[in-house]
């Protein structure tokens, strides 16, 4: 029978190893977590124990056992319009400012993971401009990046289960959104893909390539990563930004003691940080 236990030097070394490739901090105790997470890559690696599959994706020469762990313990599904607020106020209040740029609003998702919040960003766009034809002339972009490669193909099939689904979707959304298909899963349907651009990122990594952005969302994120990768993240979305441009954190999420680039705007509810001048 397969072992599955890691011994705590063991786990100690792989917490150190994921939190150096991947920025993810893992806490105290929570073997379990990679218990559930690795398991399956036993069987698929023929390895006969966690501890080998740990020990193997620490090395240079099993690129593809690396890049498959670091897969399976970032990977995580999310909700559609999670906590509701930052996609009210982008509808009812940025965009309506946005639309006077003359030139398309620029979004970045940053890790995006199963893809709803991107696609939740797409939808409330195009709900804007259904209600104000005419208005947002540029229109908008939207790049979704993510550090697990089967998130990002999840993300670009656009196929959801009901589970899915059923996790902060109206039916109304569902209807305008969605194709169904013959296999009791819905699509996300072209006008709604044509405005997100997913691609691989790590937020470790450098931002100069993808451009500056409007408005920035990497919710829930932060509170993964040491406060010293905090620190560095958020000085490059800083860079990322245009003049003016808007941060959109987690609601539990806070930048205390970690930049000095953003300003607070409170909001009824929720709050958003934009940067400096």
């Amino acid at each position: 029978m397969p072992n599955k236990s890691l011994a705590e030097a063991e786990y100690n070394q792989f917490r150190l190893f994921l939190e150096q490739h991947s920025g993810i901090v893992l806490g105290d105790n929570k073997q379990y977590l990679v218990r559930s997470r690795l398991a399956p890559l036993m069987g698929k690696y023929n390895l006969p124990s966690l501890s080998e599959v740990v020990k193997h994706s620490m090395k240079p020469t099993e690129r593809q056992l690396r890049a498959e762990v670091i897969d399976a313990m970032t990977t995580n599904e999310t909700l559609w319009f999670r906590d509701r607020y930052p996609f009210e106020l982008l509808g009812n209040t940025l965009l309506p400012e946005y639309s006077r740029l003359g030139r398309p609003l620029k979004i970045w998702s940053a890790a995006c993971s199963s893809g709803q919040e991107p696609y939740s960003l797409a939808m409330t766009i195009l709900e804007y401009q259904q209600k104000r034809p005419g208005t947002l002339p540029g229109s908008a972009s939207i790049l979704a990046t993510d550090l697990s490669p089967s998130m990002l193909e999840k993300c670009k099939s656009g196929e959801y289960d009901s589970l899915a689904l059923g996790r902060g979707l109206s039916e109304e959304r569902k209807r305008q959104f969605f194709d169904a298909t013959a296999n009791s899963t819905m699509t996300i349907k072209p006008n709604v893909k044509r405005l997100v651009n997913f691609r691989a990122h790590n937020l470790l990594e450098s931002y100069t390539l993808l451009g500056k952005f409007d408005i920035i969302f990497c919710r829930n994120v932060l509170i993964y990563f040491a406060p010293e990768a905090k620190a560095k993240i958020l000085r490059q979305f800083a860079a990322a930004l245009n003049p003016k441009g808007i941060l959109f954190l987690g609601a539990s999420e806070s930048i205390a003691g970690l930049t000095e680039e953003f300003d607070m705007v409170r909001c009824n509810p929720g709050i958003y940080y934009q940067k400096r001048n």
